[in-house]
């Protein structure tokens, strides 16, 4: 797949990464310059969670905050219709067990916001909610499931959209930038 980087007026930057280095590195660097995991979104399968963070990997930051929404998912139980609650209880983590998805941060928000009429749509319809355009979340919601891991801040300036969106591609690998 080819690393593209294109421009939308909501200043979201997102990007795909397909490995864990890669996943952790983009992680650090929004971390690194102030961003707080209430800013940042993540969206991985629960397969990949359970993958590169599952057990007893090493303990990471990213793989923290993958290992709590392990721990907290069973709020949410395993029906769609238990979502709206289930962030409630959870705050920013959610995991979606008839999608088999992990997502944190803001978008979590926005797909419990959805209800579980608009998680029918999957992963892309999600994505499609946040202002992401139809075909870069088909590629995000392919590029999870064979692995990936979408991560995404709505920067607070035009020089982090900037640092990120190069950072990501030219650095970290990072496949479909988007921003």
């Amino acid at each position: 797949m080819e690393a593209t980087t294109t421009k939308k007026e909501t200043g979201l930057v997102t990007g795909l990464f397909t490995d864990k280095e890669t996943s952790e590195a983009a992680y650090r660097s929004l971390r690194d310059r102030g961003y707080s995991d209430d800013e940042i979104d993540v969206i991985m399968s629960d397969e990949t969670r359970n993958k590169y963070w599952g057990g007893d990997k090493p303990e990471t930051e990213l793989g923290n905050k993958a290992a709590e929404g392990a721990a907290l998912g069973g709020v949410v139980g395993g029906t769609l219709g238990a979502v709206i609650g289930g962030v409630a209880a959870i705050g920013t983590n959610l995991i979606l067990p008839g999608l088999g998805l992990v997502i944190w941060g803001p978008i979590a928000a926005a797909v419990a916001g959805a209800g579980a009429g608009g998680l029918t749509g999957g992963l892309a319809g999600a994505l499609i909610g946040m202002g992401i355009p139809e075909e870069r979340a088909k590629l995000y919601e392919t590029g999870v499931k064979e692995g990936g891991t979408v991560i995404g801040v709505t920067p607070r300036t035009p020089a982090d959209a900037d640092f990120f969106a190069e950072e990501w591609k030219n650095k970290h690998r990072a496949q479909h930038v988007y921003r």
